[in-house]
């Protein structure tokens, strides 16, 4: 099962802690908002000991439960509803359209600065304005799962889609208030170790969202009546949705159990339309002021960083049915040795990056996660052989660890703490928005070339990366 981290992010997310008094000259507000997260540079290596003690402290440990949150949905409208229309015997054209549910990610910087100023009563007054949007958005997502848990594809697509819109448009504003939460939550020495708490529990769920919605739906296969257990089962995939949606309890729970982050304090807004200007054109403005020229190079990488990852995906859970892997198959593979890889991965990427620096790191995730897609083709060639998929799903979830992790940190390094949700939605946002507009399309291209073709087409789409993170090295804000 294809389990990498798409920022997929819904992906996506460091850290800087805001002061407590706003700044008190308009010079010095001007200098505040112009100091981003984090440095990409390589920092002072501190003694292992004290690198390694951040991961237990409770700012990471929230990480890890609501990297867990935020992972959860995203497979469920992608990757696993794909295995689960292909079974239906829905094809692979109409599949790959279907993938463009997942823009709703790459939009989300449209309603972000709603997200990031505006209140939400009365959760905002219960809970403070980042638990608030968190846990309204975390409603949507558990409506939404359970919307398509309750819609068979064989009567009719359209419902199952509607609900899947409202999973994917909850889950992306579950993403900008949990960026925002977390980029306000710690200081930035710490902004490694908690993107790798954070992915690593994103990891988690899109495995569990993966591997283990297929061991549900297989175990309710098994328990059917002998007379119904042959075929195509809705009923077995209706009761793994509904497990996944109850699995939302893990992200509810921490935010109901979690301290609202303080907030730096802005200047009030003396009228609507200065309030429209700090919230819309202020975070964008900002951006640009701190690397001018070099903001069009920088957006370029964020805009194609994990475009082999996700333009591959969508056909990845296809590729397993046409191979004849079976659903316990997959899921054994993901669930051992996909855990396994996906700890070890974030776990190295997050050291490295805090002993290397971000770029470093940033580098070589990009060179394997184009890597393991040629593995994909590879294994197109071994037919129905267990060992070769555990031996592709081991190395691909290993390479996305690394590169998610750095690519996480080196977001969040970008990124001015005063308007910290509007903008990693809108870094977030460009990582998604034009691989899923080409993953479209995957399925047309799969009929017409075969998949050794794309897997190798999709290793290709990285080389550009390669030569931007090198530029982008070399970037310095003004």
């Amino acid at each position: 099962m294809r389990v990498r981290g798409q920022a997929e992010g819904r992906t996506a997310r460091g850290e800087w802690r805001p002061m407590s008094v706003p700044p008190r000259s308009a010079a010095d507000t001007v200098a505040s908002r112009a100091e981003p997260a984090a440095s990409t540079e390589a920092p002072a290596k501190l003694p292992w000991h004290e690198t390694l003690k951040v991961y237990v402290e409770p700012a990471t440990l929230r990480m890890f439960a609501l990297g867990f949150a935020a992972g959860l949905p995203l497979l469920l409208v992608l990757g696993t509803l794909s295995f689960r229309l292909r079974e239906a015997g829905i094809d692979r054209a109409t599949i790959g359209y279907l993938s463009w549910v997942g823009l709703a990610y790459g939009f989300k910087w449209v309603w972000a600065p709603l997200v990031d100023r505006l209140p939400l009563p009365p959760l905002t007054t219960l809970l403070g304005r980042r638990r608030g949007w968190l846990l309204f958005a975390q409603a949507m997502v558990v409506v939404g799962l359970v919307g398509m848990a309750m819609n068979d594809p064989r009567a009719g697509l359209e419902p199952l889609v509607w609900c899947a819109l409202l999973v994917a448009f909850g889950s992306a504003t579950q993403d900008i208030a949990l960026d925002a939460f977390r980029i306000e939550s710690a200081e930035s020495r710490k902004q490694a170790a908690l993107a790798a708490a954070y992915q690593t529990g994103y990891r988690l769920a899109m495995i569990w969202a993966g591997a283990g919605v297929l061991w549900v739906a297989a175990w309710a296969e098994t328990s059917a009546a002998p007379a119904t257990a042959a075929g195509y089962q809705d009923g077995a995939w209706r009761t793994a949705y509904l497990v996944m949606a109850a699995s939302m309890v893990v992200g509810v729970l921490t935010v109901l159990l979690s301290p609202e982050p303080a907030r730096r304090a802005l200047p009030p807004a003396k009228n609507a339309a200065d309030w429209l200007r700090s919230a819309l054109v202020e975070p964008f403005a900002d951006f640009i002021r701190r690397y001018r020229w070099q903001a069009a190079l920088i957006l370029a990488l964020i805009a194609i960083y994990r475009i082999s990852d996700v333009v591959m995906g969508i056909m990845a859970n296809p590729f397993y049915v046409d191979m004849g892997f079976t659903k316990d198959e997959v899921a054994t593979v993901s669930k051992i040795y996909g855990v396994v890889m996906t700890l070890l991965g974030a776990f190295v990427g997050g050291v490295l990056s805090m002993r290397l620096g971000v770029m470093r790191v940033l580098m070589l995730g990009a060179v394997l996660s184009a890597a393991s897609n040629l593995l994909f083709a590879w294994l197109g060639t071994r037919g129905h052989d267990v060992t070769a998929l555990v031996a592709v799903v081991s190395a691909d979830n290993l390479a996305g660890g690394i590169a998610s992790a750095a690519f996480i940190a080196y977001l969040s390094s970008l990124t001015n703490v005063s308007y910290s949700a509007t903008q990693y939605a809108l870094f977030s946002s460009m990582m998604l928005l034009l691989p899923k507009f080409i993953a479209g399309y995957s399925g047309v291209f799969v009929d017409a070339f075969g998949y050794q073709m794309f897997f190798v087409g999709t290793a290709l789409l990285g080389v550009p990366v390669l030569v931007l993170v090198a530029l982008a090295s070399r970037a310095k804000k003004a």
